[in-house]
């Protein structure tokens, strides 16, 4: 997807390009075996957590003063990261880093596979512990969320797209100007287009990526 719509902390780890934030955790509902001998926490009727932005969240911890996510955390994040990318690619949709701290909050559209994607990032990392991790469900996955996406951009609209991000995996979240944050025809579009998966339109600027000093533009 284009880029995130908001910011975020310098210390939390964003995953395959989704806005990832530092939240508490929801309501445990009970453990499941990941392999011999370990166990995740399922939050098996729990919907992927959201965060406000606006909320200042404290880091996680500090390496030499410097706010950072957690070492522990860090490493089940990026070793789900790459299974993500490959085999569980249908099911995975965001994950965030320290959520809470030393912790992994793992959002797929189907749990059971989301224990078997947490048991293959311990098989290919030992050192990722599945035990950190806490599952949580979200209605689409990072895959089908970017495909959506990818036709919105391609739009030749009224108004201007600027940015598309995922909305915990239950919407497409779409930057445009005021006017079109503002026009349900817009947003109605844009949802026909995506094919029923609902769509947050927010009033933003363009982003233009920056090598060194100057705009990137196309080859004349």
């Amino acid at each position: 997807m284009g880029g995130a719509a908001r910011s975020v902390s310098p210390y939390v780890l964003a995953c395959l390009g989704a806005a990832v934030l530092l939240t508490g955790c929801g309501e445990v509902t009970g453990n499941e075996p990941v392999g011999p001998g370990v166990s995740v926490r399922t939050e098996s009727a729990a919907p992927c957590p959201e965060s406000d932005s606006a909320v200042r969240q404290a880091p996680p911890t500090l390496i030499h003063g410097t706010p950072a996510n957690t070492p522990e955390a860090t490493r089940l994040s990026q070793a789900i990261g790459a299974q993500a990318r490959g085999a569980f690619a249908d099911v995975y949709s965001v994950q965030i880093t320290d959520h809470p701290a030393g912790r992994v909050a793992l959002c797929v559209t189907d749990p059971a596979r989301g224990r078997l994607l947490l048991e293959a990032a311990h098989a290919a990392d030992p050192g990722a512990d599945p035990a950190r991790a806490d599952v949580y469900v979200s209605p689409y996955s990072h895959r089908t969320l970017n495909a959506a996406a990818a036709r919105i951009i391609a739009l030749k609209a009224d108004f201007p797209v600027y940015s598309t991000s995922g909305g915990h995996g239950s919407s497409v979240e779409v930057t445009t100007n005021q006017e079109g944050s503002w026009s349900a025809e817009f947003k109605a579009r844009l949802q026909e287009l995506t094919g029923g998966i609902p769509v947050t339109l927010k009033n933003g600027e363009p982003v233009e990526p920056l090598l060194g000093d100057q705009p990137l533009r196309p080859a004349p």
